[in-house]
């Protein structure tokens, strides 16, 4: 399955037989209200279940939960009073993520009215209390919002747990082929793949480059010459890569790559790949546009062999349907440091996704300077302004750390003529020294994702559905606290793993 095929989202409501049939009749009724008011995402339906009276009802249903395919994750409710110990075989067995919806059928109390009958049907006050103990007590990851559903806080909260439920699907099916190896020398593109299909279910594997570079050349000029149509329809064209200009050729040779690459991901089921500028084969570019618009229709990408960042960008897209503001590799190149200023331009080789640019792209050749090959095809533009995050995530050894800052995308305080590439420009929480000494502290990755679509909630709601380290750098980050935040961290889940 992709991010766009249909998902759902199972509604659960717990009660007990105790009450008698007309009472469950009424939570039948309104526990069916409150699921048709939560917002669903893109492609996910939230889907209303039966009232769960007993035990065995309740195994029946997680069991059913963890062999649909298309079930992305249960929200439950306790909407009166569900002893918990009918819970217990259920949630231990239960393997998607948990959203605890701690909410009732009313807004306000019918306070002149209000009797036994009423104070017997609303109890989620304290049937949320014994559903939250069991979870605490069995250990059960899960995210709790509290509020009633008409609240857009508390739809937008329960709308971050779906896209992170919905990147946690994408990343278990993920089937990602690295072209080469990564980069000589270079030590945090590597890790343990081992370790990262059994934490998140992304098979990685490598391939030659000329497996690559034979469905290049198997393309039929067609083909190019109708890519090459959409590219000039798309983008601004510099004038000699135009049908009459001089390197011309080369943007048909861009395009070939496309087509070459596009072939080998659709037939082989890929929905991530890696390249290596010191591993080209047989191509005569650096991939560059190709990526480019690759990583645009979902596919996530790590430059160097970073498998790693091309599995994390492919899941922060899957997050992202739907919403503006896209999401790119990216990396932190240099910075300004003028006092009060301070502001960091990333970018990278070629490799930076439009879905952040600010304006229509233009399709421009240079030298690259470094891989030994033709001058490369590339889009040029700048990032769209706003709020975003860049997150990175990094193998230390025992486990899988994620680091995110929340950053500010900015315009560029000059013109940037001379700079060949894709870039962004953002000023970091809670300024450029806290934040990059914190992901210096961290051992943060220097590749990234840059996301202007999803923020700290779902990376939130993410990690905890992975079992997985995370670290945000915020406007409230400190060093010393960081730092201790870590040690903390490395005890925790030391100990959770297991010593």
């Amino acid at each position: 399955m992709t991010p766009h095929d249909h998902r759902e989202v199972w509604f659960l409501t717990g009660s007990q037989g105790l009450y008698g049939e007309e009472t469950l009749q009424q939570v039948a009724e309104q526990s069916r209200l409150i699921a048709e008011q939560l917002p669903g995402v893109p492609g996910v339906q939230v889907v209303w279940k039966p009232v769960l009276t007993d035990a065995a009802a309740i195994v029946r249903t997680v069991l059913e939960a963890n062999s649909d395919p298309a079930c992305l994750g249960l929200i439950a409710w306790m909407h009166t009073f569900s002893p918990a110990k009918m819970w217990i075989a259920g949630l231990d067995a239960l393997g998607k993520p948990l959203l605890h919806l701690h909410t009732q059928a009313n807004v306000e109390l019918p306070w002149s009215t209000i009797d036994m009958d009423f104070m017997n049907l609303n109890q989620a006050a304290h049937g949320d209390r014994e559903f939250g103990y069991v979870q605490a007590r069995l250990g059960v990851a899960r995210k709790t919002v509290a509020g009633h559903v008409s609240d857009p806080l508390v739809a937008a909260r329960v709308q971050a747990w779906m896209r992170a439920a919905l990147g946690r699907a994408a990343l278990r099916g993920l089937k990602l082929a690295r072209f080469g190896d990564n980069m000589r020398d270079v030590a945090v593109t590597e890790g343990d793949k081992v370790e990262a299909q059994l934490r998140f279910g992304v098979s990685v594997n490598t391939y030659g480059v000329n497996d690559l570079v034979a469905a290049v050349d198997a393309v039929e000029q067609g083909a190019v010459t109708d890519l090459v149509k959409e590219y000039a329809n798309t983008y601004r064209l510099a004038p000699e890569l135009a049908a009459d200009g001089d390197r011309h050729e080369s943007l048909r040779y861009a395009a070939r790559i496309e087509l070459g690459l596009r072939t080998f991901l659709t037939e082989g089921g890929f929905q991530a790949f890696t390249t290596n500028f010191e591993d080209l084969g047989g191509l005569r570019q650096l991939p560059g546009l190709a990526v480019q618009r690759l990583m645009a229709d979902g596919y996530g990408f790590g430059g160097e062999g970073d498998w790693k960042t091309s599995a994390l960008l492919h899941t922060v897209k899957a997050m992202s349907v739907g919403l503006p503001g896209g999401a790119s590799f990216m990396e932190d190149y240099t910075y300004h440091l003028v006092p009060g200023s301070e502001l960091i331009l990333g970018a990278h080789m070629l490799e930076v996704c439009p879905s952040i640019a600010a304006d229509r792209a233009s399709c421009e050749i240079h030298p690259l300077g470094i891989g030994g090959r033709e001058d490369p095809v590339r889009l040029v533009f700048d990032a769209r302004p706003g709020p975003a995050v860049v997150v990175g995530l990094a193998d230390v050894g025992d486990r899988f750390r994620l680091v995110a800052n929340e950053i500010e995308v900015v315009p560029p305080p000059e013109p940037l003529p001379r700079l060949p590439v894709a870039r962004a420009v953002w000023k970091p929480q809670p300024n450029l020294r806290t934040s990059t000494e914190a992901w210096l502290t961290a051992g943060g990755p220097h590749h990234t994702v840059l996301s202007g679509a999803v923020g700290t909630e779902e990376l939130t709601d993410f990690a905890e559905m992975t079992g997985t380290e995370l670290l945000t750098i915020d406007a409230g980050t400190e060093p010393r606290r960081f730092a201790q935040e870590m040690r903390w961290n490395q005890a925790y889940f030391r100990l959770a793993g297991g010593l």
